[in-house]
């Protein structure tokens, strides 16, 4: 009897060292994080694998304290995940339904886990720039979050995120002097 045996997915050394800054920002440990994120960051490099740019600077963002540098963090968060869904080599187009996956050395992430990012990543841009009184971007940034929500599945995640944005929109309505 011949034995069929599933070989397991390598281990994602990126993605458990994001893990484990972003359990010491959790705990507390925001600087220590913030550190080493910004390690990581440099081993990666620009030209890494795009879902691990994108979750690193997403949660870079978070250990921010000035919120002009969280900003810059949550726009480099959108420009890798961004980058990879619009720029394909020639003649890899996914065909409809197709899950892609990232491309190049490393691991291969689905399309679907950086398509999954963008609503997040908008509505976090929308708080940076409301943070910052720019509330025409926060209201633009708010209007994608809402488009990009609605491309996900049903479930926790997807209503978290249309609580998140009604009440970022709430935030905004009031500080411009509007009341629902």
């Amino acid at each position: 009897m011949v034995e069929t045996r599933r070989e397991a997915a390598p281990e994602d050394g990126v993605l458990t060292r994001i893990g484990q800054a972003i359990m010491l920002h959790r705990g507390g440990d925001r600087e220590e994080a913030r550190n080493r994120l910004s390690a990581l960051w440099q081993e990666i490099g620009p030209h890494g694998d795009a879902f691990h740019r994108c979750t690193l600077a997403h949660y870079m963002a978070d250990t921010q304290d000035d919120p002009r540098d969280e900003l810059d963090w949550d726009l480099r968060a959108l420009e890798a995940a961004e980058g990879f869904v619009t720029e394909r080599p020639a003649g890899s187009a996914a065909t409809p339904g197709e899950s892609r996956v990232a491309d190049g050395p490393g691991p291969r992430h689905p399309l679907v886990a950086l398509r999954a990012f963008f609503p997040s990543l908008h509505l976090n841009i929308a708080a940076d720039y409301a943070a910052l009184d720019r509330t025409a971007d926060a209201r633009a940034q708010l209007r994608r979050a809402r488009v990009s929500v609605n491309a996900l599945a049903d479930g926790e995640y997807r209503q978290g995120l249309r609580d998140a944005i009604e009440r970022l929109q709430l935030r905004i309505d009031r500080a411009a002097g509007h009341t629902p």
